[in-house]
């Protein structure tokens, strides 16, 4: 990806994690809209979510849309929203608040490494225009 200026919506992940791997081959295969992918270690991470005064966490998925930056199970329930199938209707979940989601998020994350893949997929030449590496 060279040109960064229009990319949205973005999904940052832990690169690095089997479980977040999984998750993006999830977010690709469902998909009904385009969704972009940086991972939270890459230079465009950092400069992204420092644009929103936000500091990585490597336990947390940040989705970028429309210039504004949603955590935890907020992302994920954002996420849903442009996945194909039932995948949208979780997104009712919204009206639960925060404090009480993002303990469930919390405890899925903290234990994310113990959810490995054998393997990570190599992303498809169709997909790899959607992934940002830097």
């Amino acid at each position: 990806m060279k040109e960064n200026q229009n990319i949205n919506p973005v999904v940052f992940y832990d690169g690095e994690c089997g479980f977040c791997n999984i998750s993006v081959q999830f977010i690709n295969k469902h998909k009904k809209q385009i969704f972009y992918f940086a991972a939270l270690q890459s230079e465009f991470a950092k400069t992204s979510l420092d644009k929103h005064n936000l500091k990585i966490n490597l336990d947390t998925i940040y989705f970028l849309k429309n210039n504004k930056v949603y955590d935890r199970s907020s992302a994920v329930l954002q996420i849903c929203l442009g996945l194909k199938g039932a995948y949208p209707l979780l997104f009712s979940l919204y009206i639960v608040p925060k404090f009480i989601r993002d303990p469930f998020y919390n405890f899925v994350a903290k234990r994310r490494h113990k959810i490995q893949s054998k393997s990570c997929a190599l992303p498809s030449l169709e997909e790899r225009k959607y992934f940002i590496l830097d």
